[in-house]
């Protein structure tokens, strides 16, 4: 897996600020140096850290995000070796949520998986990747493993903001961790705290930093978490960068759509109610597969469409919570493993890989679970099943069926695109959120099709082979 061209000109940018703070020796004037070269007047560097290089990356959603920070690990380290040969290769790279954590490790400890195939390549198999669990029992982790190997710790935010008493034991002593109580330099204790516990560990490896989705991590909580960590670099990935952040590069999402990282245009289409969502989103899901059956023939990618209904909370009977959803799907014969549901308190996905052929998932029932930190390429329909009277806030969820499966621009072009079905008297409101979603993840308000559709769907799902004459009524229906 290569660095596509936006993403290697993102590494161009770090690396030339880099070597402008070695030039300049302080961040404010090589910040400012930095875009005087490209002929940009930028505002004031930031200092959010005291004394500390904390800069950002703005990327769409689907831009690839994570690999680009698999590739800016070298280039900080690079610099950091020339201060100091002696310290180790430690990093910290921090998510907001325990989904992400779960997938970033999962990815960059799977030797088949790209980012620990380039991660291998760039260090030579020489790194370990960490959860704090393993730090905190000492597992593979002392002095002179670290001293060997670039070691990364994949945490959450919370981790660092000790809440609970889980949380709170990266503060406590720890008598695992005696192989580092031999530093010759004690500065870099944080006061009241034992040299043993793992956050003194941590910030005598003075780390890299890398928070992804770092527009979770702006408040003074979340400042005072960084400053905690007592790094040498941040590294900020994110698709809406805060006021405070000080950005070196930003992806256009014109880029995206280029690259086909992406389904764009996203179509709106309105419905009578929410019956009407759920047929017309198996109808729809229905005529991809098909059409996606058909490409493959012609030796296009394997693609398998799923649905993605977004149900409501439980407060009354006459919501379609996700169990409602689940049983009427069952009720219309499509088999019960083709179905999981993914909540805050169920997740029937875990340990399943969406992207295997052998995978057979077509529809995921969730609230807002899987609002971030979930890539699915092959996730083509948000069906939102709010109430009628009421804007539909897909806000949150919209940005996970935007992922384009294979990185490829396929032959039809109903499989470029990604569906929204809602049904809302509100529906200029439903599409606010629609615009609000695409600039959350770095796109704009021309990457959407509004259609209103006024017929019902009457064609039942159980009848689909009685009008394959017909193969294309529900797309047509949304983009005539």
């Amino acid at each position: 897996m290569e660095l596509k061209p936006y993403q290697q000109r993102v590494i161009d940018d770090l690396i030339d600020f880099i070597s402008m703070l070695e030039k300049r020796q302080r961040i404010d004037l090589a910040f400012q140096e930095f875009w005087n070269d490209r002929g940009v007047s930028a505002e004031a560097y930031k200092n959010n850290v005291m004394g500390v290089p904390h800069v950002c990356v703005k990327v769409p959603t689907a831009g690839g995000k994570t690999f680009i920070a698999v590739n800016a690990i070298k280039p900080v380290l690079d610099a950091f070796r020339r201060l100091n040969p002696n310290r180790p290769d430690f990093v910290v790279w921090l998510v907001p949520s325990l989904t992400i954590l779960d997938q970033t490790v999962k990815a960059l400890s799977n030797v088949d998986h790209p980012y620990r195939q380039r991660l291998n390549l760039l260090f030579r198999n020489r790194l370990e990747i960490y959860e704090k669990k393993d730090l905190l029992q000492g597992a593979g982790f002392s002095l002179d493993t670290v001293r060997g190997q670039l070691s990364i710790v994949v945490m959450s935010f919370d981790s660092l903001r000790a809440k609970n008493k889980e949380d709170r034991k990266i503060f406590q002593d720890n008598g695992h961790l005696a192989s580092f109580l031999n530093f010759d330099e004690e500065d870099y204790l944080l006061p009241n705290y034992d040299s043993s516990a793992l956050i003194n560990v941590i910030r005598y490896m003075k780390p890299v930093v890398i928070v992804d989705e770092s527009h979770n991590a702006e408040t003074s909580l979340s400042l005072e978490m960084l400053q905690n960590l007592n790094p040498h670099f941040i590294l900020d990935l994110t698709a809406t960068p805060r006021k405070n952040s000080n950005i070196i590069s930003f992806v256009d999402a014109l880029q995206l759509k280029k690259h086909n990282m992406v389904k764009l245009p996203v179509i709106v289409s309105n419905h009578k109610n929410k019956d009407d969502v759920i047929e017309t989103a198996l109808i729809l899901r229905h005529q991809l597969e098909e059409i996606a059956k058909e490409e493959e023939k012609k030796g296009g990618k394997k693609i398998r469409p799923i649905i993605l209904f977004q149900a409501q909370p439980k407060t009354n009977d006459d919501k379609a919570t996700f169990e409602k959803i689940k049983n009427y799907l069952i009720e219309i014969k499509i088999p019960e493993e083709q179905i999981k549901i993914k909540t805050a308190n169920l997740n029937e996905l875990k340990d399943i890989d969406l992207m295997d052929c052998d995978c057979v998932v077509r529809y995921i029932i969730t609230v807002n679970a899987l609002k971030e930190g979930w890539d699915c390429p092959n996730a083509y329909i948000l069906a939102a099943l709010g109430n009628k009277s009421s804007p539909i806030d897909v806000e949150q969820i919209l940005g996970r069926v935007l992922r384009m499966p294979h990185v490829m621009k396929h032959s039809h072009d109903l499989l470029n695109l990604s569906y929204v079905l809602t049904a809302s008297d509100r529906f200029m409101d439903t599409l606010e959120n629609v615009v609000k979603a695409l600039n959350r993840a770095g796109f704009s308000e021309r990457d959407y099709r509004a259609v209103a559709v006024e017929s019902t769907v009457t064609v039942s799902y159980t009848h689909l082979r009685a009008h394959e004459t017909d193969s294309y009524l529900v797309c047509r229906l949304l983009l005539e």
